[in-house]
This record gives structure tokens, C-alpha cells and sequence, in this order.
């Protein structure tokens, strides 16, 4: 048994990419009452969806993002909202990379782990670690807090214009430099990261000290539940 995360949400199990459906699995086409689309609560958040695209770790679009929406339970949406009013007046606003994830797109992320024969965005994604590593290392797993709705991927840009900030390194970059206090970023990179962190954790969201990126808001509208609707704007307007 081993304790693994998969953009940061830690969960015990075995490694592996067969097994039995997660416990508390909601295998549903449409989300349930309280989804919303970030866009409705706030249509100033930027998002540049990733996993609705190639430009993300396995090099093409995820099994399960219909649309390059951001999905969320509505007081995680309303939590960003809130956060955004204040960065925008500094300045900043918040770009979102992933929202809810479906069980689908975690699967296929263990099943890309497994495949050592891809190494097409190694590069990229995961320079100093080997891709057999990434499971047992805790970059990869069966599992996600990104699943339950409260949990969001997102940086900092300049406003007007768009314009990204330095975090010290990329989104989804499987690396300790990732760690939020990595010792190693300093300077406006080590600055960014920590106004990232205020502006989240004055709303209530926590940060996972493996990634700057990965923030949940708490608690949590859905604590026990992973769902599997698709990522499109028609699984939350029924």
C-alpha cells in the first residue's frame, strides 16, 4: 500500500491501473444539483482548460473534456469569485488549467503513467523523473480531489492583457521545484506564489504543498463523492 497523489489529491491504495471502481464513485452523465460553470459565477476568471487540449502531459485531448469549460460545485465557483475581486484591484486575475475532473480522465492518466513507451512529453513535463517513477512517487494515481468539485489548477496573469507571471515552473511540471516552498524559487517567482496563496486561503481554500497550483476549497460540498459526468457545459444545465 502506498500513499499517492494525483495533482495532489492523496489518496491509499495500490498501485496499479486495474482495480475495482474508487469507493464513492458516481457513475452519472450529468452532475448533480450544485455544479455550476465557473463562467456563470464569474466570467472575468480566465481559463485555459488543458486537459480539453494537447498541450498537457499525455499530448493529447483527455478521454472525459467535452468542452474547454471549468466545472466546480457552486461554493468553490463563488469562493473564486470572491478572491478575484480583490487580485483585480492589485492588478492580477486568476487563470484557471482544471476544475472538475472526471473518474474517465483519472483513469487515463494512470493508464499514460503505465506506458513507459510513451515518452513524447517527457521534456516538458517531467525531465528529471523517470516515467516509472511517477506513480510510486505520488505525481500520478488512481484518485483525485479534482473529482469532487471543490478542487481547482490555477495561476496568476496581469490585467489588462493577460500576460502570465513566473511561478518558478510550469503548470503540471512533475518536479520538488514544484513544491510551493521549494527553497530553490526565490525572487518575483517565490512573491507570486505567495499572492497566489493569500488571495486563495482568504476565500478558504488550502494549498497542496506539492503543487503551487492545486488549491481546495473546504469544506467541501461533495466530501465523499467522484463523480464521472463529462466535462461540458450541458452536464450542469440539464
Amino acid at each position: 500500500m502506498v500513499v499517492v497523489a494525483l495533482s495532489g489529491a492523496l489518496v491509499t491504495g495500490v498501485t496499479g491501473v486495474t482495480g475495482p471502481p474508487p469507493p464513492g464513485l458516481v457513475a452519472e452523465e450529468v452532475a448533480p444539483p450544485g455544479f455550476v460553470a465557473l463562467a456563470d459565477v464569474d466570467p472575468t476568471i480566465g481559463q485555459d482548460m488543458r486537459y480539453a487540449s494537447a498541450r498537457n502531459f499525455t499530448g493529447r485531448p483527455v478521454e472525459g473534456y467535452e468542452e474547454p469549460v471549468c466545472l466546480l460545485a457552486r461554493p468553490a465557483a463563488e469562493a473564486l469569485r470572491r478572491a478575484q475581486a480583490r487580485l483585480l484591484r492589485e492588478g492580477l486575475s486568476l487563470l484557471v488549467y482544471d476544475c472538475y475532473r472526471p473518474q474517465r480522465a483519472v483513469d487515463r492518466f494512470v493508464e499514460w503513467a503505465a506506458d513507459e513507451g510513451d515518452q513524447s512529453t517527457k521534456e516538458e513535463f517531467y525531465p528529471r523523473v523517470d516515467k516509472s517513477r511517477l506513480i510510486p512517487e505520488g505525481y500520478v494515481a488512481p484518485r483525485s480531489g479534482h473529482s469532487r468539485g471543490s478542487t481547482v489548477d490555477v495561476t496568476l496573469v496581469r490585467v489588462p492583457g493577460g500576460g502570465p507571471v513566473d511561478m518558478g515552473t510550469p503548470f503540471d511540471f512533475f518536479d520538488p521545484l514544484s513544491h510551493t516552498d521549494d527553497p530553490r524559487v526565490v525572487g518575483a517567482a517565490r512573491g507570486n506564489r505567495e499572492a497566489l496563496g493569500r488571495a486563495l486561503a482568504g476565500q478558504g481554500f488550502v494549498n497542496l504543498p506539492q503543487e503551487w497550483w492545486h488549491f481546495t476549497y473546504r469544506p467541501e460540498a461533495f466530501p465523499d463523492r467522484y463523480f464521472d459526468f463529462p466535462v461540458s457545459v450541458a452536464a450542469v444545465r440539464p
